[in-house]
């Protein structure tokens, strides 16, 4: 365990008063002028202030994106998407609202992305048109996964992509009144890379996705304390999704020795499903498979496609003849085969989903298949991964994942190393980040055992403004937008709410439709009304309830006053209201009632 160390002490700012009234022990003149500037009174000193405002990532799994704004200038840190969750039926993922920007288009500096994951790239080919196309900075991978999802989005529109390459860790670039340093992080994927952000009121330190890998002794391979000689005040912004983990897990050179065992003794072909992003660690099962003579398959369009890229990079060498088309396993004895597929994250339509349910066409699992899970659980999919995990059981004997050995290296730190990059960097303030509240709350408490000051640390929602400077740091009451944005199809709304819930009495008590058709004279019915329920009642089990609801519908429509029915309207209103009321008193369930009226 680490010792408690107070982080802040060595770099408190001049005056660090927070807003609200909280105790300093600077001279009250300092305290004044950090009041006045936040408050306007020195308009000079008022643009001297920068702002920090998450629009999203510090509620959910995904969906990051953090806004810099200093004067008149913004940069952008990712354009992520968050998967739906179960109560958004229907929609495809959320991505971050950009209201805010809205008017400030011009303003946009840059956009930066940390790294090649879809929670951090894969709003950008909807955000970058939408916010005319600013100019975006990156390593080759990254930027290379970017413009392949915008050519999924428009065919031809990466041309229109501005980019900078990241060539170089000791890279920077000036964008605006912002300066730009890059510093080595370890994440699962390559490229990644941790951001610094310069400005005359304070300098921030992002490291995007971010993972500590240790030597067998314990010991950090990477050392972050370069990182406290940077203009102050410092403000460190650390992924926080590893802040309830004590498990220290194996080292890649463990992983990459269990995986090698498994591949050389496995009785029959070896199914392997992880994320289509871990480039460098199917890189890796390439090489072990060729070692050993075995050849790979790779099923996914997304993990062909990143593979692909990465090779045209040249960050991966295929020898030929190493890999073949998912249609010709049957083709090799099965001690030859390795399988590469998506899906470990239980996703119903995902290739290691189908292979399970035995709707895909080419692999049926066996008895002597050997299937390993190479990722971790994101939160939120446990249900989901269980339910694969005991389909896969029932049907394979030999099936490997992280809690009987160490198949896979997470990409996201552990409480300690948390705890080591805040003692190494000493940051004045501390924002955990992109994860759920509770964890960024954990990570919060983790820092004040530890001896980090209380009043240092910021744990934003989406939308909140952190405003820093010379002075001291504060939060603003007021956020700014930052509610879902629906991707449904070709449609992009903030406004699905009504839409969605629809969609959830539809998927909860069904629907019942109410067909009247009548004399556009008279008004009187010329058949009796049809009833059509889907998800509501079996027609055929419950035909008394169907004549009983018949007969109200018939009832309605003879007692009503013909010349009411001249409003279409008003009658489809009342249907709707009488039959919800007569079906939830006979059922207690109120399916969505749609009244139909035909005029004849």
């Amino acid at each position: 365990m680490i010792n408690n160390t107070n982080f802040g002490a060595k770099n408190k700012p001049r005056q660090h008063r927070q807003y609200g009234g909280q105790k300093t022990n600077t001279p009250k003149a300092q305290g004044l002028g950090f009041f006045n500037q936040f408050h306007g009174q020195n308009k000079t000193e008022k643009k001297d202030v920068l702002k920090i405002i998450p629009l999203g990532g510090c509620e959910e799994v995904g969906r990051n994106m953090t806004l810099f704004e200093y004067d008149n200038d913004i940069i952008i840190l990712d354009m992520g998407l968050q998967f739906p969750e179960e109560d958004m039926p229907g929609i495809d993922f959320i991505i971050p609202n950009t209201k805010y920007l809205v008017g400030k288009e011009k303003n946009i500096r840059g956009v930066i992305f940390s790294h090649g994951h879809l929670d951090h790239i894969g709003a950008a080919p909807i955000l970058l048109e939408k916010l005319s196309n600013p100019t975006v900075i990156g390593r080759p991978l990254t930027l290379a996964l970017i413009k392949h999802k915008l050519e999924d989005y428009h065919k031809n529109s990466s041309k229109t992509l501005k980019a900078i390459t990241i060539k170089s860790i000791r890279d920077t670039i000036n964008l605006g009144k912002f300066g730009i340093k890059f510093f080595q992080v370890e994440h699962s994927i390559m490229d990644a890379v941790g951001v610094i952000i310069e400005t005359p009121a304070g300098t921030v330190i992002h490291p995007g996705d971010w993972t500590m890998e240790r030597d067998k002794a314990g010991r950090p391979t990477l050392d972050y304390t370069h990182l406290r000689n940077l203009r102050q005040p410092t403000t460190l912004m650390l992924e926080s999704l590893g802040s309830l983990n004590e498990k220290r897990t194996g080292t890649m050179e463990e992983m990459y020795k269990n995986i090698q065992n498994i591949l050389a003794n496995a009785p029959g072909r070896v199914i392997i499903g992880t994320f289509s992003s871990q480039v460098e660690r199917i890189k890796w099962v390439l090489e072990a498979a060729e070692k050993i003579g075995k050849k790979v398959a790779l099923d996914g369009y997304s993990m062909k496609m990143n593979i692909e890229i990465a090779k045209e990079l040249g960050y991966i060498k295929i020898s030929k003849g190493l890999l073949i088309d998912i249609k010709k396993v049957d083709d090799y004895p099965d001690k030859e085969i390795v399988v590469i597929c998506t899906g470990a994250q239980g996703e119903e339509n995902a290739v290691l989903s189908r292979i399970v349910s035995g709707e895909h066409r080419q692999v049926r699992l066996r008895k002597n298949d050997t299937v390993i899970f190479s990722s971790s659980i994101i939160p939120g999919n446990e249900r989901s991964i269980q339910r694969l995990k005991d389909n896969i059981y029932r049907q394979c004997d030999n099936v490997i994942h992280g809690e009987i050995m160490d198949v896979h290296v997470s990409g996201h730190a552990t409480r300690d190393d948390i705890v080591e990059v805040l003692k190494q960097v000493k940051p004045t303030y501390f924002i955990p980040v992109y994860a759920n509240h509770y964890f960024l709350k954990e990570a919060s408490n983790l820092a004040i055992k530890n001896g980090f000051a209380k009043d240092k640390i910021f744990v934003p929602d989406n939308g909140s403004v952190i405003e820093i400077n010379q002075f001291g740091a504060r939060v603003l009451e007021q956020k700014v937008p930052s509610d879902y944005v629906f991707v449904d199809g070709l449609g992009v709304t903030d406004s699905q709410n009504v839409v969605l819930r629809d969609r959830q009495v539809l998927a909860e008590d069904g629907m019942v439709v109410i067909i009247a058709t009548i004399d556009s004279h008279t008004g009187k019915l010329i058949q009796n009304p049809d009833i059509i329920s889907r998800g509501f009642v079996f027609l055929k089990d419950n035909k008394e309830l169907i004549e009983d609801l018949r007969h109200k519908v018939k009832k309605m429509v003879v007692e009503s006053d013909p010349l009411n029915w001249a409003d279409t309207n008003q009658i489809k209103n009342n249907l709707r209201d009488k039959v919800g009321q007569f079906l939830f008193s006979k059922t207690e369930k109120r399916p969505m009632v749609l009244p139909v009226v035909i005029e004849v």
